[in-house]
């Protein structure tokens, strides 16, 4: 499946599923966590039809021997799942009206769950459905024919990029809570692309729905390196944020570990100087912590505790240098961090300030970027991303720290949020590679626009011609043969100046048109004509959009 069927099919989900929760009336907290499970589902099934073959085959074989393995056995081997009859997709599809579809899927759920391990039982959902199914009978048959449309051949990785987009669909839905489980990806995908988690072992103490853990395996997929290298630890306080990153791990097929737990108070993967990687984005300005919890604990007092000076009050004064000194002392000898702090952090006063200058005295701050405003769900303040390395101490660069302002770097998705875009994602990792000492993705990357660039250009012919050719047609249907038209250029200048031009053109003529448009019968064709326009005008934005990366 390419990108562009895969965003096409993404979109088409999303569409059909959101949908009916607003004809269902049914409010978006209330629906993200089933219809991620019916996406579980879906995955499940397919990976299973996958193996049946294999599966029956090695079942049959094992009949003749002495010691006969059951099906369920063989399936969690080959498949990492089993599922019987009733819990497969199309059961579920094919079910009448007369069932109760949501007592269906628990059963499903349920059935999937008892074959596999611990670490991964009750974390579907399951009696979510029966309110969908009150509030509205069709809703629930009718999401199901709407996941049935990813295709049976889709792998796992199209599945994990399926659930990743519903995911940040849901955040930005709902907002504020939203983002308690959600980082938004362009950020995360900066934040891999700077630390390169190739292999190891990554942390993360607030790891919402384990976002941090998929970009890092994506990551490893376009690296070519394989999932197996890596082992994800998360922690997390919400008992149905966990469900959901273990859901997530599944999908995406990740080895690790999600773990409830409250981080300043409790510790299950023993964290200290043990970790390859440390990625997170931890709750900004947590007040109230009690100093109790954390004043013995070497994760935390390792730096200094942030406490006012003077006061006997239990309190921590903020939480966020608590974060900070987890993640520095989590890492082993090599490891690296990056993680996101409010611009606050950065020049914080009193015990927080001893507290940085020993950190950075300390030589593993590597690097630091403020980021624009709105990238988050949860707030709109303006934000830093936070690199340490370890690996950098007693090297050239132990006394240096790299910053860079991306304030205004950002692409507008709506009213109130913004992104980074891959090639935004791409030049910044650049200039930290750079500042590291390897040129080898500034060199790809300027390689890649440049190619980019060219085939953008010579796509362009086709379409402008195509619509030349449509343009002649429609002036000749009333006797106007008196179009200029430039034919195909290689300048930017010229091709820009070509666009203008054409929109003069075009303007001028259905000026003409506007009349009598319907007694000429070309309604039709004038709204053809805009359309190629359109196309002409995004591949001449797509070649400008080239140039200015390479400049």
């Amino acid at each position: 499946m390419t990108t562009q069927e895969l965003k096409k099919l993404e979109e088409n989900l999303w569409s059909s599923a959101n949908r009916l929760r607003a004809t269902g009336g049914i409010k978006s907290a209330d629906y993200a966590v089933p219809v991620l499970g019916i996406i579980f589902l879906r995955f499940a099934d397919n990976k299973y039809s996958l193996y049946e073959k294999q599966i029956i085959k090695e079942f049959e074989e094992s009949k003749n021997t002495i010691d006969p393995l059951p099906v369920e056995k063989i399936a969690l081997r080959i498949c990492g799942f089993y599922l019987g009859e009733k819990s497969r997709y199309d059961y579920l599809l094919n079910l009448s009206d007369s069932n109760s579809i949501a007592k269906a899927i628990k059963e499903a759920m349920e059935d999937v769950e008892s074959w596999q391990d611990e670490k991964f039982q009750d974390i579907l959902p399951k009696d979510n459905y029966y309110a969908i199914e009150k509030e509205d009978k069709t809703i629930l048959p009718e999401l199901l024919k709407t996941f049935s449309d990813i295709p049976k051949d889709a792998s796992g990785d199209v599945f994990g990029k399926i659930y990743e987009y519903f995911l940040g669909k849901f955040a930005l839905s709902e907002g504020q809570k939203g983002g308690e489980f959600f980082t938004p990806t362009s950020v995360v995908r900066f934040i891999v692309e700077v630390i390169e988690p190739y292999s190891g072992k990554i942390f993360d103490p607030a790891c919402g729905s384990g976002g941090m853990f998929v970009q890092s395996a994506n990551f490893l997929d376009k690296t070519k390196h394989k999932r197996e290298d890596i082992y994800v630890c998360g922690q997390e306080n919400e008992t149905s944020t966990v469900k959901l990153a273990k859901m997530n791990l599944l999908v995406n097929n990740l080895r690790g570990e999600i773990k409830k737990a409250n981080s300043y108070e409790e510790n299950p993967f023993e964290s200290k100087n043990k970790f390859n990687y440390v990625m997170a984005n931890p709750p900004f300005n947590i007040k109230g912590v009690k100093e109790a919890t954390v004043k013995d604990d070497n994760r935390f007092n390792f730096y200094g505790l942030p406490k006012n000076k003077g006061k006997k009050d239990d309190k921590i004064t903020d939480a966020n240098y608590l974060w900070i000194s987890l993640f520095a002392t989590s890492l082993n000898e090599t490891g690296k961090a990056g993680f996101v702090m409010p611009n606050s952090a950065s020049d914080a006063r009193n015990s927080e300030y001893e507290i940085r200058k020993k950190i950075v005295d300390s030589g593993i701050v590597d690097c630091m970027v403020t980021i624009p405003s709105n990238m988050f769900y949860t707030v709109t303040l303006p934000a830093t991303l936070w690199f340490f390395d370890k690996s950098k101490i007693k090297t050239p660069r132990e006394d240096k720290i790299l910053f860079i302002d991306a304030r205004n770097i950002f692409k507008q998705i709506d009213r109130a949020h913004r992104e980074w875009t891959s090639e935004h994602i791409q030049n910044l990792s650049t200039i930290v590679n750079l500042y590291h000492g390897s040129d080898e993705k500034y060199k790809k990357n300027i390689q890649n626009y440049t190619t980019n660039l060219k085939t953008s250009i010579k796509e362009l012919e086709p379409i402008l011609n195509e619509y030349k050719s449509f343009y002649d047609e429609l002036v000749n249907k009333i006797e106007e043969k008196n179009l200029v038209l430039n034919y195909y250029t290689t300048n930017l200048e010229d091709i820009n100046e070509l666009l203008k031009a054409i929109k003069e053109q075009n303007q001028s003529l259905q000026e003409k048109l506007k009349p009598n448009l319907k007694k000429l019968k070309l309604t039709k064709q004038v709204k053809e004509l805009d359309s190629k326009l359109d196309l002409c005008e995004e591949k001449i934005k797509e070649i400008n959009y080239w140039d200015e990366n390479i400049s």
